[in-house]
């Protein structure tokens, strides 16, 4: 499956990941319909192709930076990495990280059109981060702030961001709304460090894993999964009913992983939990969408 140079190149993207980028920007289209902004859907096409390359790029810098580094060996319990298996030397990697880059601005022209600043700002730090999450003086992978990054990018700033688009406003709503995204988005990240706690113990990756231990980890999971859903209390104090109801209909996905990372130890059954993971935050993400449409 990997003897095309293009199906390693897709495997270098991370496919599965990219629905962390794309939830965001649904639930921030979705919360402009809720509060009756007529949805430029061109904006939101441009926002889910450049955030698309933003999260190839980071991919991409991740892969060639921990092999590098010594993170990613022939002990990896997690998905193939391309420069660790020797398929795609680690100085192409990084060259397509940065081609993705670029295409992330290119994708994001449009949207600087409509935005103005805000979004040149928006765009210059993700772009920054994309690399200082695995690369650099301070990578925050290393650090155990990757969670605090992905809540920030893949919740906060691409909600608000979205909605800011359509709107030119922000507000309480996009807070609660980039909250709930971004922690599921994070919950993917936990699911794959406490996967590889003992190989990054290893390597010297200090996530939140590592620094506290298996147990917090799973707890971690925990809140970051069912935290989302208590949240849309803040939709039925609003009024917003089908917006409150509609996405407990993910829960049993949510459970379904809680309850994985507390039955297996560590180990490659989490590649199943991560697939799961990745399934709660999209169908999260589209009924919470959906909802915002109907009220």
């Amino acid at each position: 499956m990997t003897n095309s140079p293009v199906a390693r190149w897709v495997l270098a993207f991370r496919p599965r990941t990219l629905t962390a980028a794309l939830a965001p920007i649904l639930v921030g289209t979705g919360l402009a319909a809720l509060h009756g902004i007529p949805c430029r859907w061109h904006l939101s096409l441009f926002a889910v192709l450049s955030a698309a390359m933003i999260q190839i790029a980071t991919n991409l810098f991740n892969d060639a930076l921990d092999f590098r580094k010594g993170t990613d060996t022939a002990e990896r319990l997690g998905p193939c990495r391309v420069t660790q298996a020797g398929l795609i030397p680690a100085s192409r990697v990084l060259v397509g990280g940065g081609v993705a880059a670029v295409a992330a601005v290119a994708f994001g022209m449009p949207l600087v059109m409509a935005g103005g600043w805000p979004i040149v700002v928006i765009g210059v730090v993700s772009l920054l981060f994309a690399y200082g999450y695995t690369g650099g003086p301070f990578p925050l992978a290393y650090l155990g702030l990757g969670d605090v990054f992905v809540i920030l990018f893949f919740g906060l700033v691409a909600v608000g961001g979205v909605y800011y688009l359509q709107s030119h406003t922000f507000g309480a709503d996009t807070v609660i709304a980039g909250l709930q995204v971004g922690m599921l988005a994070t919950a993917l990240l936990a699911v794959n460090n406490l996967r590889d706690v003992e190989e990054d113990r290893k390597a010297g990756k200090r996530t939140l894993a590592v620094r506290f231990g298996i147990t917090f980890g799973r707890y971690e999971i925990a809140v970051l999964c069912l935290v989302p859903f208590a949240l849309n209390l803040w939709w039925a104090w609003s009024g917003a009913w089908t917006t409150a109801l509609l996405p407990l209909l993910a829960l049993p996905l949510g459970a379904r992983v809680i309850r994985g990372v507390f039955t297996h130890e560590p180990g490659v059954v989490y590649n199943r939990l991560l697939a799961g993971t990745a399934a709660l935050q999209l169908v999260f993400g589209i009924l919470l969408t959906l909802g915002m449409f109907h009220d």
